[in-house]
Parts: structure tokens; C-alpha cells; sequence
């Protein structure tokens, strides 16, 4: 993370406070305190210097019942910059002039050879992989080393991906085949037993994207679904 802020905002504490949101998603002070293992009091000061600072904000928690509705806290978008962002300026500005020389045939070129880059990276890394749990635990550690905050969980028969940062978000909104190039990518390497379904878009408004792979319907030999 950046640490440009003030000291009082460059503490370990602060910092816990800001992957724990931005791994796990809005919170109450209550399960802030538990998670980061400090009082409800000391949670209520580190909560107040960071809405201080324009980190958080508070949301009321939608509730059925007619108690009194919860505040929980989220990230503003100004916090996404203490994350990193892979030169986002730096990649608008390079897509603007390809697409400025070249057109959407020049930008489709370059998605093109960034995925390519990026194929051959991932096979190299799940290997010999033969079960869906180690093919996606694999891609999910490159993943993670390239700054997409991801890691594997099982669910029942399917496993997620979940990527709870991009740090080339800039980039895919001013050209979103780059999501779509990451989608057809992630089925390719995953392989042919897989169905890989994206559930989570963060340009579609989640706070973050995550990707269901499943064995395919379709395969009719047994596939190993365990590690």
C-alpha cells in the first residue's frame, strides 16, 4: 500500500483497517474491533481519523427487522489510491495514443499481446496442475504477485477467484476488452474440464470481481475437484 498520508494514518493499525474493508467489504464498528483484535473505544478513534482524513465512509445497513438499523463503514474512492494502480495514467495515456495512430484495430493488437504475455506466465505457473483446486490456488498466487489481491476459495463443488483489487482498473474502463481478454484467458488456462463464470464485475459496480470455476457439464471422465 501507499503510505503517503500523515503518520497517524501510516499506522499498522490504520492500514489493518483498509485491507480488512477492502478484502471483506462494509463493516460495523463492533466487527472492525474484533477483527483487528483492539477495543470498541480504540476502533471508534482509528475509524474517526480515517473518515477525518476522506478514507471511509459510513452506510446504513438495510435491515427486515424493525430494530434499529446498523452504521457500517466502507472505503471512499480516494483510498483505491493507497493501492497499487500499475501506472494507471500512464496506461490511459498509451491506449489514447494507440487508438488515436492505430484505431480499435491498434488497441485490439495490444490486448491481444498482453494476454498472450500473460498465457504464457499463468500455464508456466499452474504447471502440471491436474486437480481445479491447485490450477486455481495457482493462478490465484500469480494473481495476487501481479497486484490483483487474489486468492482461491472453495465453494461446495465449484471454486472462487476472487480478485479484491485491479490494479489496472483505469485501463479497463477506458477499454474494457482488457476484462474480457482476462475472462477468455482465465477458461483457457484453467482448461477444458472448467467452467469459469464471471459473478462480480467491479466495473459493473461491485467492489470487486470474482469468478466461479466449475467442473464442466459437458466432461464426461472423472475430474478431480479436490487439492
Amino acid at each position: 500500500m501507499n503510505h503517503t498520508a500523515s503518520n497517524s494514518l501510516s499506522e499498522p493499525t490504520a492500514e489493518r483497517i483498509l485491507l480488512q474493508l477492502k478484502t471483506q467489504g462494509p463493516q460495523s464498528t463492533t466487527a472492525l474491533a474484533k477483527a483487528i483484535q483492539i477495543t470498541a473505544e480504540a476502533m471508534r478513534q482509528q475509524v474517526q481519523k480515517l473518515v477525518d482524513a476522506g478514507l471511509l465512509q459510513g452506510q446504513t445497513e438495510r435491515s427486515s427487522s424493525a430494530g434499529r438499523p446498523r452504521q457500517l463503514w466502507t472505503l471512499t474512492r480516494a483510498v483505491h489510491a493507497r493501492f497499487p494502480d500499475a501506472h494507471a495514467q500512464l496506461a490511459l495515456d498509451l491506449i489514447t495514443s494507440v487508438r488515436s495512430l492505430f484505431g480499435d484495430t491498434g488497441v485490439d493488437r495490444l490486448i491481444d499481446a498482453r494476454r498472450e504475455e500473460s498465457r504464457q506466465l499463468y500455464l508456466e505457473s499452474i504447471g502440471q496442475a491436474r486437480s481445479i483446486g491447485d490450477r486455481v490456488r495457482k493462478l490465484a498466487a500469480v494473481r495476487d504477485r501481479e497486484g490483483y489481491m487474489a486468492r482461491a476459495e472453495r465453494d461446495g463443488q465449484d471454486w472462487l477467484l476472487i480478485e479484491d483489487h485491479c490494479p489496472i482498473c483505469a485501463a479497463a474502463q477506458a477499454c474494457q476488452g482488457f476484462c474480457r481478454a482476462e475472462l477468455e484467458l482465465f477458461q483457457e488456462v484453467l482448461g477444458a474440464d472448467t467452467r469459469v463464470v464471471r459473478e462480480q464485475h467491479l466495473l459493473a459496480g461491485a467492489r470487486r470481481c470474482v469468478y466461479r470455476i466449475s467442473p464442466s457439464r459437458s466432461i464426461t471422465t472423472p475430474i478431480r475437484v479436490d487439492a
